[in-house]
């Protein structure tokens, strides 16, 4: 997997040029759809915490429980160690995510040292933390740290993008997907970028936070 970092709105442009060449689909899907956003997000605690919240819920109503939590200044780990059970459930988090919040805040994972190691690295590292699966580990891998290469195809809105992109008969499967991405790199993180543009566009909502 290329470890190659996306730094500007220069590398997506860079992307997406390579991508509507070898792939003439993404080159329809892009016609008239706004410019693609740099989606760099910081890295750390907080948002891998945020990931955990976005997941298996609306991007409104992570937003609204993402917001009631940094009201509270619940998003370090020092504070989730000592918050209790019920206090993480009183802002919007399920039992289970409360569980996730504390086993992040426990884990002591090595942000800095995250940013060194290979892809396929940070995602084991990652998903050895009880809550975070791949789906969560790779959307970290792509906007925290910026990872060009990286796919994550257990997203539900980029398998409905597919379907409609490149005309399939119904959505394809984590699996399937993962497959048909293999032939986008080394710019897999910008055919997601596409993708959930090209969702947005055509459903009329966010697909991804």
């Amino acid at each position: 997997m290329n470890d190659r970092v996306i730094m500007s709105l220069d590398c997506v442009a860079e992307g997406a040029e390579w991508l509507c060449q070898h792939e003439p689909r993404f080159g329809r899907a892009m016609r008239g759809l706004p410019p693609l956003p740099l989606r760099r997000k910081p890295d750390g605690f907080a948002e891998l915490l945020n990931a955990i919240v976005s997941q298996q819920v609306s991007v409104a109503s992570a937003n609204a429980i993402w917001g009631r939590l940094q009201g509270a200044g619940m998003i370090s780990p020092d504070v989730i160690t000592r918050a209790s059970g019920d206090d993480l459930r009183s802002l919007g988090l399920s039992r289970q995510k409360a569980k996730y919040a504390k086993a992040l805040a426990d884990a002591g994972i090595d942000f800095d040292a995250l940013r060194l190691l290979p892809t396929d690295d940070v995602v084991k590292t990652l998903t050895a933390v009880s809550g975070i699966g791949v789906w969560t580990a790779e959307i970290y891998a792509m906007f925290s740290l910026g990872r060009a290469d990286v796919f994550a195809p257990g997203d539900l809105a980029l398998q409905e993008a597919a379907k409609l992109i490149f005309e399939l008969d119904e959505r394809p499967k984590d699996r399937a997907l993962r497959e048909m991405a293999r032939d986008w790199s080394p710019w897999r993180s910008v055919a997601a970028r596409i993708m959930w543009a090209y969702y947005k566009q055509s459903k009329q909502r966010e697909g991804i936070r």
